[in-house]
């Protein structure tokens, strides 16, 4: 057997047979995925250096509003001016650099299966679930406001699903949950349900500790193990224009003592949080991610911080949030210059605002997915199942994603060129005017030469149409319930599960975030 075809057998194959897989899904095993391309560069060394200045000068003149007095109070200590009577601080240029200098180019995300870790920074390439929407959608029950089990649903889907590395957040927000003890039964439900990482929400500084305990706990570890290594990430939208508010703040706070992964994520929208050009967007953007990864680097020197970029555009006329856009796809390589230049890892986001899983929807992902890996992004969030500009997470589209992330990491596998792969020999046997399905060349390649999609009917018109004509939606919706059916969740030590669970049962009774 060549070898192109015994790896590509190798990688096809191993994917069903990974603990906590559906028995009948047809996909890729799990790989850590490096890109072996170049990134592209949207601007010039000229441009790149005009937007940094521009984000520095905004630091430097305008300011930012950190709404969090013990913020106030590490950022003056360290050199920031802080003026008298109000919440907004002005950052030398010296003093960022000096911050960010610190800030480590690359680190390992450890999961609680050693074998789901994760390495972010230089070419590395990581794909997220949907996470934050706050309605869920499938073709059987339509759109509806999240539930529990939507929740953990989602949760198996990620689990299953190799090609999605960590989880974004939650993927659907469990709505019937109580607020104050929403956290305490959604990251439980993380540690039983997925062996992979997963996130914890910077909302105010009891939910981030709880986090920080549950994951200590269902991981078996000491206090000290804790701070040892990366475990657990946090995302930090800055309300933007140029405020960072104080639930936020705590989660950089408490992340960064811990040393725990915090991604500094500006949400400017061109035209509504920042200015109506990208040029003006993404030097809004530079700066708050700047203040934000500063602030980190400040409480704890060295932690791992991620710059996030999320620019976009809005819908002039109605003020609507537009993604997949052209505007989308440059913002997203241009910041992934941007955050090579600070040399920190980069996040990006597969997104679109089409309203149901259509091909608006396919389009607009595609360029969002291309935008981030030709910005040689590190950590992709939203890969599977955003619709609706995030407010929707459909059960469909996190499988047409999961086909298209599949595709796209196919794409980033480097081309084999060797005697075996040209096949020469195979040419002469063909000769002129033959054709290659009976050459002994294509039948040792026969079972895995190319990708096998997990949703694509490439069957003729007719019996395609005798068949049913099903859509592509119509089989990701029956592909998703069957991995559900299938379903088995990963092994968890019991004793673990124990101390995770009367944890939960102790802050639940204490009223959990009401209690702080």
């Amino acid at each position: 057997m060549a070898r192109d075809s015994m790896r590509r057998r190798a990688r096809q194959g191993a994917g069903a047979r990974e603990g906590g897989r559906g028995a009948g899904l047809r996909q890729l095993p799990w790989r850590s995925l490096e890109s072996p391309y170049q990134p592209l560069e949207v601007l010039s060394p000229e441009q790149l250096e005009m937007i940094s200045d521009a984000a520095f000068r905004i630091l430097e003149e305008v300011g930012m509003d950190f709404l969090h007095p013990e913020a106030l109070e590490i950022l003056a200590k360290a050199g920031a001016e802080v003026e008298p009577g109000t919440q907004r601080v002005r950052f030398d240029r010296g003093l960022v650099k000096q911050a960010l200098a610190s800030a480590p180019a690359r680190f390992t995300l450890h999961a609680r299966n050693p074998a789901h870790d994760l390495t972010i920074g230089g070419r590395n390439v990581v794909f997220g679930s949907v996470g934050s929407a706050p309605n869920a959608s499938d073709l059987d029950g339509g759109r509806r406001p999240g539930s529990h089990r939507d929740y953990q649903n989602f949760l198996r889907l990620t689990q299953a699903f190799n090609i999605i590395h960590f989880v974004a957040g939650y993927p659907v927000e469990p709505v019937d949950l109580h607020p104050a003890t929403r956290h305490l039964d959604a990251i439980r439900d993380c540690l039983v349900l997925t062996d992979k990482v997963f996130h914890a929400y910077s909302l105010g500084r009891t939910r981030i500790l709880d986090g920080l305990e549950m994951v200590r706990l269902g991981y078996g570890l000491t206090e000290a193990e804790l701070v040892e290594k990366p475990r657990l990430f946090t995302i930090v939208n800055t309300s933007s224009p140029l405020r960072l508010d104080g639930p936020m703040i705590e989660g950089v706070i408490e992340m960064a003592r811990h040393n725990q992964v915090v991604a500094i994520t500006p949400f400017t929208l061109s035209g509504a949080m920042s200015p109506a050009t990208l040029a003006g967007a993404l030097a809004q953007q530079h700066a708050e991610a700047m203040a934000g990864l500063a602030l980190a680097q400040l409480v704890n020197p060295g932690a791992p911080v991620i710059y996030g970029g999320f620019t976009s555009n809005v819908d002039m006329k109605s003020g609507a949030p537009a993604f997949g856009t052209p505007e989308y796809t440059r913002a997203a390589i241009a910041g992934g210059q941007l955050a090579r230049d600070l040399g920190v890892p980069y996040r990006s986001s597969n997104a679109n605002a089409a309203n149901c899983v259509d091909a608006q929807a396919a389009y607009e992902s595609q360029m969002s997915i291309w935008g981030a890996l030709m910005g040689q992004a590190n950590f992709i969030m939203h890969g599977a199942g955003w619709l609706e500009g995030g407010l929707c997470a459909s059960f469909e589209k996190f499988v047409l994603d999961a086909e298209m992330l599949q595709m796209m990491s196919e794409v980033m596998t480097p081309l084999e060129v060797s005697e075996a792969a040209i096949g020469l020999d195979a040419i002469r046997e063909v000769g002129p005017g033959g054709h290659f399905f009976g050459a002994a060349h294509t039948l040792e390649r026969y079972e895995s030469a190319f990708y096998s999609p997990m949703l694509s009917d490439w069957r003729n018109f007719e019996t395609w149409q005798e068949a049913g004509s099903e859509t592509a939606t119509q089989r990701a919706n029956r592909l998703y319930k069957q991995v559900l059916t299938d379903f088995t969740p990963p092994p968890l030590d019991p004793a673990i599960l124990e101390a995770v669970d009367d944890f939960v049962a102790r802050r639940t009774a204490e009223g959990g975030a009401e209690a702080a």
